[in-house]
């Protein structure tokens, strides 16, 4: 069910992802956010979704507030192919601690709607780089985080980038990364994870052994999913 946004939306997904191998998603993913997050098509897809179409009782079972301080709403649940997700950083407002560095389950592109964001890139390194703790992170039948610890890492920065509005970036899915908002304003990114298959779990590099075994992941209720979209559909149109 959906309105012309939304079914244009998984038309879109469809239409430009399905059946490509999967060195070739990142960059195709990078056109589809781009395309989506256009100020003029975004604003009308937001309308739609906090008015109740699509699948709010669905999304809202997998949208959350990250414990990293900002939210992820999920917009199209094309699952297990595509996740569309909005990203709402709020600094100030919300706990912003700082990003572990990890990689992700699928290829992946974001779309930086407004504001800023900050990006680093890293690879595994011998005896030099930044010293780290390795977890493997997987999902709990509850939805939760479970961190299993890996021993110690090493890791070499190998690029350092700024992003802000009207500018993307695509990641094949073993890429290590971190991402954080630079800006005091509120920064909104259309978030994509796409491919056929997905990873059993992701790595994540702390800088020091403070994760507990389980993070909790709390979903929204479906009233506060739509009040959430509502608010976001605001201030994109601001």
């Amino acid at each position: 069910m959906g309105g012309q946004q939304v079914l244009g939306a998984r038309q879109l997904l469809a239409e430009s992802l399905d059946g490509l191998p999967e060195h070739e998603l990142p960059r195709a993913a990078c056109a589809v956010v781009a395309e989506l997050g256009a100020p003029v098509r975004l604003r009308a897809l937001l309308r739609e979704l906090a008015a109740g179409d699509g699948d709010p009782e669905g999304c809202a079972r997998l949208s959350y507030r990250h414990v990293l301080g900002f939210d992820k709403l999920l917009l199209i649940d094309g699952g297990p192919r595509h996740m569309l997700r909005a990203h709402l950083w709020h600094p100030g407002k919300r706990s912003a601690a700082q990003e572990d560095i990890h990689n992700h389950r699928s290829p992946l592109a974001s779309y930086v709607v407004s504001g800023h964001l900050g990006m680093e890139l890293y690879e595994q390194a011998g005896g030099e780089g930044v010293a780290a703790q390795r977890y493997e992170e997987s999902l709990a039948r509850e939805g939760d985080w479970l961190l299993e610890p890996r021993g110690p890492a090493r890791l070499r920065l190998i690029q350092h980038a700024e992003y802000g509005p009207g500018s993307s970036y695509a990641l094949h899915r073993n890429v290590l990364h971190r991402a954080w908002c630079t800006t005091e304003q509120p920064t909104v990114t259309l978030f994509l994870e796409t491919g056929e298959t997905r990873r059993a779990h992701t790595d994540v590099f702390a800088r020091s052994p403070r994760h507990a075994p389980t993070v909790a992941k709390s979903p929204l209720a479906v009233g506060d999913y739509l009040a959430e979209l509502a608010a976001l559909r605001d201030l994109v149109d601001g």
